[in-house]
């Protein structure tokens, strides 16, 4: 009996514990992501808004509205970053810096990006009513461009060089345009960079893009790090010849020897312990007529991990059994790399900690593991301590109109990112 009382007293304990917590407004939460979805509303109901659109102007002027009703100082910086700043109580202390962005790919949903961006509104609002004044200032930022290439968090890590100026989106306009069509500036890139020791930490509040949250029936992913990738064009080099006159054994086909690579990548990568990733997702093939044998094939190729070793010790397998395949099929072979790289970005273990108390206390079930798409975090990794928070994404869909994460499971993880950022206020300096 006594020990009945005991694990009675605990689960008290615990239940209290876990409503003493601050916590957002769940529905006010949802409405925001509802709002945000009427920018670039379209005839079939659902949302287009890429970065540079009108749709895109217009949100963020409504976002930029909502900040200045709640008090903060708002300001858009010159890679077209929305900056919002909440003052501290305590002079001296640098920002506690959190957000995501609120751009979307074509033909996409209303979660990714802008759960991160509409909870961080969100616990601002939560803030101001309970009277929550924090010692360190409190900066909210909505990335600018983060699906056209993480646009505005290179600008803020120093990583967006001149020549990105000239990518064009599915708008039509260039990085460059864009920059000013958001209110930035090209001129004055480099003052936009962050050097490290100018934020206390950086958190990033997302859907995790993914099934496991969902698969698994968990509430929070605590993201151990953003995974790098490396690309690179792979070119069979045959002789094109005539399909019909030519026999089967005289054949110098870079389509076969292609394929036979493709299946390869496969087995590789699956040859390794670990949750890397290789794709081959691109393959064209020269003259593409169907009486003719290809001459040349260019394959893409593509390896993810948490690991800069891995992805090299992955590509070197792949690249031995492509020249493997090479020789056997009389055809000549080329690994060209792409300047597609991003390095791993690991977060920091004292705030994946942080994190998981935070999930324990509100009575949330949680689970540590990669990010498999890029993020701001990635870049905000390299100038600040970073943390990264996962809620489910239903079926494990994103870049679709199909893409939803319930309400309770967004309010879930800003009232995660919510403690934490409380609780960092406390502990850091």
């Amino acid at each position: 009996m006594k020990n009945f009382y005991l694990l009675l007293s605990g689960l008290i304990f615990f239940v209290i514990a876990a409503n003493s917590q601050t916590k957002v407004n769940q529905n006010r939460l949802e409405a925001r992501i509802f709002d945000l979805a009427k920018f670039g509303i379209q005839e079939n109901g659902e949302t287009e808004r890429v970065a540079f659109s009108d749709a895109d102007i217009e949100a963020r002027k409504w976002v930029i509205g909502e900040l200045e009703k709640m008090g903060l100082k708002t300001s858009i910086d010159f890679a077209g970053n929305i900056i919002g700043i909440r003052e501290g109580k305590k002079s001296g202390l640098k920002p506690i810096s959190f957000g995501s962005h609120i751009d979307r790919v074509p033909n996409g949903g209303n979660y990714d990006g802008c759960v991160g961006s509409m909870a961080a509104l969100e616990i601002i609002q939560t803030l101001n009513e309970n009277n929550i004044k924090t010692r360190h200032p409190i900066e909210l930022i909505i990335f600018s461009n983060e699906e056209g290439g993480v646009m505005g968090s290179r600008a803020m890590s120093g990583h967006l060089s001149e020549k990105a100026f000239e990518v064009v989106n599915t708008t039509g306009y260039t990085m460059g345009e864009g920059i000013m069509r958001l209110g930035g500036d090209t001129t004055k890139i480099s003052a936009v960079k962050r050097e490290k020791g100018d934020m206390t930490a950086f958190l990033e509040l997302h859907i995790e893009q993914g099934e496991i949250l969902d698969k698994e029936n968990l509430d929070i992913g605590i993201v151990e790090g953003i995974v790098g990738l490396k690309w690179w064009d792979v070119e069979f080099t045959g002789f094109a010849n005539h399909a019909g006159t030519t026999p089967m054994d005289a054949r110098q086909d870079a389509l076969l020897a292609a394929a036979k690579f493709i299946v390869t990548v496969n087995e590789t990568v699956n040859s390794f312990d670990g949750s890397q990733v290789a794709t081959v997702g691109r393959i064209s093939a020269e003259p593409g007529a169907p009486n003719v044998i290809p001459g040349k094939v260019v394959t893409s190729l593509e390896i993810r991990d948490l690991s800069a070793d891995v992805i090299e010790k992955v590509y070197q397998a792949i690249k031995q059994k492509g020249e493997e395949i090479a020789k056997t099929s009389d055809v000549q072979i080329e690994f060209r790399p792409l300047d597609t790289t991003a390095a791993p970005a690991l977060t920091d273990v004292s705030i994946q900690e942080e994190i998981k108390k935070s999930t324990e206390k509100l009575g949330l079930t949680t689970n540590k593991m990669p990010s498999g798409a890029g993020h701001d975090a990635q870049d905000m990794a390299t100038i600040a301590p970073t943390g990264m928070i996962f809620v489910p994404s239903k079926d494990g869909i994103s870049h679709s109109p199909k893409e939803f994460t319930s309400a309770e499971d967004m309010a879930n993880g800003a009232n995660v990112l919510l403690n934490t950022i409380l609780n960092l206020d406390k502990k850091l300096d």
